[in-house]
């Protein structure tokens, strides 16, 4: 795998703390010294931008608010062009409609909706983006027909009663984390017109085994012995946590199963709760370290299927594949099968982090296991 990648939270954690330190070392450097700075004219424009009085722990708490993780979203390539071809090719969706944008960030899709020739858009947005939306949607001439809303779903009122489009990228990694799906659901049930259309409308989890020795080697047997010390204290709290990252197609052992369907037009918030059986099923002799779980999304209401999968073996997207070392190094033969379960729920104390039981047995020519496994997504 990609060794320059980390898990879902270290690229917000390491920024964060390199602006903390940032912030702490030049109020250091400016104790007991008195200066008279003369603000330049570049520096009192910069005040003025939407956004940037924003300080590092508003970061932490707002991430959604930084321009840069939109950049991310913007600059994948798979998942913003199949919305808009979504939005282009299958107009009639759209056409002379009211669309709701959940989540909509920079208002990307509100405005593939607006040129799109929706009747309006409503776009909601609760971090500091909304500002940013307002403002691009009035650069780009669409201030008649998109409203941008900044605000909770479950807090705000829309000006009409219905909608005939509900559109949204609420996907997060793994498929579930950060918890989103539940807003999409709450604004189906309280705005979606009964014949209405939600954008993308199924999606789907998926599992598969992989030879991962390298990797595994590198951030988890690694606290074992570090610089001579015993650290192994910390590799169960390593293990526990999924890393998100980009596997490469070569390393997949045993095939891929569907794990999970959900039809966002007709499920419920307890749907996103589950325990779901598996067999995976070696296709070569090789070693097993880690369980990859991937989701699929579909656009079933296009003329023509449309969709993208985020799957070791498609093109990249950037969220990647979600990966679950065992703590067992399993030997599989070909032919043999790994079985198991698992459970997936909410944390209960914070809903946006999930929890995730996996159980595997194999009973092998080379291996006999079985383990349960506790996993959580933070």
């Amino acid at each position: 795998m990609d060794q320059g990648k980390g898990d879902a939270n270290g690229g917000l954690a390491e920024a964060t703390a390199s602006r903390l330190k940032f912030d702490s070392d030049g109020e250091a450097e400016g104790v007991g010294m008195e200066m008279e700075v003369e603000e330049s004219p570049e520096a009192a424009a910069a005040e003025e931008v939407i956004g940037s009085d924003k300080t590092s722990a508003d970061y932490y708490f707002d991430s959604y608010s930084h321009f840069g993780i939109h950049e991310e979203m913007l600059k994948d390539i798979v998942r913003t062009k199949t919305y808009q071809n979504v939005i282009t090719q299958s107009s009639f969706l759209i056409k002379d409609k009211i669309v709701l944008d959940v989540g909509a960030g920079t208002g990307i899709l509100s405005l593939f909706c607006a040129k799109a020739g929706a009747k309006h858009v409503y776009a909601i947005e609760c971090s500091q983006m909304a500002d940013m939306a307002k403002e691009i949607v009035n650069t780009n001439g669409y201030s008649n027909v998109i409203t941008v809303i900044k605000g909770k779903v479950e807090e705000i009122e829309l000006p009409v009663p219905k909608v005939d489009v509900i559109i949204s990228e609420w996907m997060g990694y793994f498929l579930l984390f950060e918890n989103m799906l539940n807003t999409v659901l709450y604004a189906r049930d309280k705005w979606l017109a009964e014949d209405g259309v939600v954008l993308p409308d199924k999606c789907s989890l998926h599992l598969t085994a992989i030879e991962d020795a390298e990797y595994k080697e590198d951030k988890i047997e690694f606290w074992n012995n570090v610089y001579g010390f015993d650290m192994s204290c910390i590799k169960k709290q390593a293990m526990m946590e999924p890393l998100v990252d980009t596997v490469d197609a070569n390393q997949i052992v045993t095939n891929c199963q569907l794990l999970k369907t959900m039809d966002i037009s007709k499920m419920t918030s307890g749907d996103a709760s589950f325990t779901v059986p598996f067999k995976l099923t070696a296709e070569r002799n090789d070693y097993i370290h880690a369980l990859v779980a991937y989701f699929n999304v579909s656009f079933t209401k296009c003329h023509k299927l449309m969709g993208f999968s985020t799957g070791p073996r498609s093109k990249a997207t950037h969220w990647k594949q979600t990966v679950l070392y065992l703590e067992d190094v399993i030997t599989i033969c070909e032919g043999e099968t790994l079985t198991g379960s698992m459970t997936v729920s909410n944390n209960k104390k914070n809903p946006r982090d999930i929890d995730i039981k996996l159980k595997y047995s194999l009973n092998g020519q080379r291996s006999q296991v079985s383990r349960t496994q506790f996993y959580k997504m933070r």
